[in-house]
Formats: structure tokens, C-alpha cells, sequence
């Protein structure tokens, strides 16, 4: 297993710093869990389209992601709707909003 052992808040720094580095500066719109709470992803793309990455794991263990809302854009009525309903089921959940122009997270991601 690639990365399980690695808090999550170490994780989000290291996400933060390297998207700011590739200029797709990002935030943290909720802090979570710093040892192991799940991530959830708000990517902000040109003309208000929006995406949400949700974190889930491959058969071998591994990070990945996944389009949670789709694999078209929403807007943002749709990604404050997908989020809200996943902090109440979650309240440990970090979310993260990106600035990527082309909806593509602006970090080594593994989409399935």
C-alpha cells in the first residue's frame, strides 16, 4: 500500500504546496481529520465550471479519485449541494478547492 500510512494533513500540505508550484493555487474550504479523514476535491475551472474529485482506493490499496459529480461540469449550486450532503454524512471530510483552468487536478492523480 503506496501511501497509507500518510496522515492526511501531511497530505494536503504536500497537495497544497505542489499545485501552487505548478501555478493552480488551492485552499482549504474545511479541515477534516489530520490523521485520516477522506478528501474531497473542488476543482474551479474557466467560466464558472466546476468538478468534485471524491478519494477512494484501488483493489491494491492505492489513492485514487474518482468525478463525483459527474463527468460533465456543474456549477456551483451543484457543488455546494454534492459537498453539503457529504459533511453530514462525514464531518471528519476535508475539502479543497483548485484553481485548473481544464478541470484536471493540479496534482499526481489517479482517475478511475
Amino acid at each position: 500500500m503506496e501511501d497509507a500510512r500518510l496522515k492526511t494533513g501531511i497530505w494536503v500540505k504536500a497537495m497544497l504546496r505542489q499545485a501552487g508550484q505548478t501555478g493552480n493555487p488551492g485552499m482549504v474550504l474545511h479541515h477534516g481529520d489530520d490523521d485520516a479523514g477522506g478528501v474531497l476535491v473542488v476543482l474551479l475551472g474557466r467560466g464558472g465550471h466546476m468538478s468534485v474529485l471524491a478519494q477512494t482506493r484501488t483493489p491494491d490499496g492505492r489513492r485514487a479519485w474518482f468525478r463525483a459529480t459527474g463527468e460533465a461540469a456543474v456549477d456551483q449550486a451543484g457543488v455546494d449541494a454534492y459537498v453539503t450532503r457529504q459533511m453530514e454524512r462525514d464531518p471528519d471530510l476535508w475539502v479543497l478547492e483548485f484553481d485548473t483552468p481544464d478541470l484536471t487536478p493540479p496534482f499526481e492523480a489517479k482517475l478511475i
